[in-house]
């Protein structure tokens, strides 16, 4: 005798069948099953709702500390790092002009005590950005790169400085010896440490990038899930009201409508405290540190511009070097488009007076320029032309620097270039770097508001809001729905 095989369709209709045991199971049947059923739904969809609230303003307040409390003081630790390092080389670079002279602008104490002064600010700054971003991996590298060459430095220039302490035949012409040790401890800093430093600030901003883009796209994408979320909880509570009113003639249930309030609160709330939570967030990120960043790397480059004009002087071997490297760091601060040094004026020039005729024509690049097309906040127009102007100033007095130099005046130059008395470069640089820090210190504050305004904004969406709300309307729910069924247990 054969087996019997069951047949597919035997097969479908055996599942079809067990299918629909399950539905006429499920399906609520009768009135109180309905009302059950409106009432569980309606008090899941509102701690479906409560916990996306809580996790997701959670993760705002954890990207709002790791942008205000890690990554923007990382920044800046790194920044003023590669800061304090081209200040150094300057300063030595200064002990080597002036020697044992005097009367020529600045004397070798005062340099010497600059430079222990960048010296400490960097180690500082090192500890700073070590122990915030020491354990990420992008940032270990090059902070042993900085570390290591740091020390190695140091020791050249400070036997350089020793060696010009023996005595110079005449100001800017340091022994051989000297020069020597000077021009390796400057390639050093110049071929491998501020390049480390660089790629330090750069890991550092794109950490607080990656928080940023993430915590903002979440807040607006989390929105929207939670304005569905509340719509569906709304639908359910004014579908089990109206149900209510239909098979029970009770007009309006007064829990109910209380509910249905609560559950409209904490969804607008919480859909509009994300939205200005992605306001604060882009405040801070877009109008405020993108500027932090722009300026601060512009301060850095414009203390290495600074350097190389001492370092043009001391060496004229390599004069003409870094007489590029000052017309290369320049175009990095104002890019304008074909200028060399001796025409950089003219062009920078026409660029601010069409910039005068129009704020929206910003004419030149570089990170001035990023600056002047990102002013936001109150007072940020006028500081950041005052920086411009006074960098317009500082740019002339280089070209009479050079001049100087060229004409065999060179301890005119020195001195001119050296001094920090008013008309001299040092001093035009010293009102160009207070300009420029003035208008960092404006988006600094407008970026620690923002911050401090998002972390206002997420207390209490973390946990009590939604945790009382979602309480509150389950009991309402109760207060609604028991009496009615309770009806039918009479």
């Amino acid at each position: 005798m054969s087996e019997m095989v069951p047949s597919r369709g035997m097969a479908l209709s055996f599942v079809a069948q067990r299918m629909a045991v399950v539905a006429a199971f499920v399906r609520p049947r009768t009135r109180p099953d309905r009302v059950r059923a409106l009432a569980v739904a309606a008090a899941i969809l509102c701690v479906v709702l409560g916990v996306l609230t809580a996790v997701v303003f959670g993760s705002i307040a954890g990207g709002l500390g790791q942008i205000g409390d890690r990554s923007d003081p990382e920044v800046l630790a790194t920044t003023d790092l590669y800061y304090r390092l081209n200040d150094m080389d300057a300063q030595v670079a200064n002990v080597l002009l002036v020697g044992a002279q005097h009367g020529l602008g600045i004397d070798r104490q005062r340099a010497l005590a600059i430079y222990e002064q960048d010296r400490a600010e960097a180690d500082g700054d090192l500890q700073r950005a070590a122990a915030i971003a020491g354990s990420r991996p992008s940032a270990q590298r090059p902070l042993r790169a900085v570390l290591n060459g740091l020390g190695r430095y140091e020791a050249l220039a400070g036997e350089a400085m020793y060696l010009d302490g023996q005595g110079a035949p005449r100001a800017g012409r340091p022994p051989t010896a000297a020069l020597l040790l000077y021009r390796q401890a400057t390639d050093l800093l110049q071929g491998g440490i501020l390049p480390a430093a660089h790629r330090l600030t750069q890991a550092s901003s794109l950490a607080l990038d990656q928080a940023y883009q993430a915590r903002r796209s979440g807040a607006l994408a989390a929105a929207v899930w939670i304005i569905l979320a509340g719509l569906a909880l709304l639908a359910a509570l004014g579908g089990l009201q109206v149900y209510l009113a239909a098979r029970f003639r009770r007009l309006i249930s007064p829990a109910l409508a209380a509910a249905f309030l609560a559950a409209l609160v904490l969804a607008a709330g919480s859909a509009t405290g994300l939205l200005g939570e992605a306001g604060h967030l882009r405040v801070a990120k877009v109008d405020a540190f993108d500027s932090i960043i722009a300026l601060s790397q512009a301060r850095a480059v414009s203390d290495d511009a600074n350097a190389d004009e001492s370092r043009y002087l001391v060496d004229p071997g390599r004069a003409a070097q870094y007489q590029q490297a000052f017309e290369s760091k320049s175009q990095q601060l104002a890019r304008i488009p074909a200028a060399g040094i001796f025409h950089y004026d003219a062009g920078l020039a026409r660029a601010i007076d069409a910039y005068r005729a129009h704020h929206a024509d910003v004419a030149f690049g570089g990170y001035l320029g990023a600056e002047f097309r990102n002013i936001t906040f109150p007072g940020e127009r006028a500081a950041a032309q005052r920086t411009l102007a006074a960098y317009q100033v500082y740019e002339r007095d280089d070209r009479h620097i050079r001049a100087l130099n060229q004409a065999g005046h060179l301890r005119a130059a020195i001195a001119f270039d050296t001094s920090y008395a008013r008309g001299n470069s040092n001093w035009a640089f010293t009102q160009y770097d207070n300009a420029l820090s003035a208008v960092i210190a404006i988006n600094q504050h407008a970026f620690n508001a923002a911050i401090s305004a998002g972390k206002d904004g997420v207390s209490g969406w973390t946990g009590f809001i939604p945790a009382v709300t979602v309480i509150l309307v389950i009991v309402l729910l109760a207060a609604a729905v028991l009496p009615r069924l309770a009806e039918y247990r009479e």
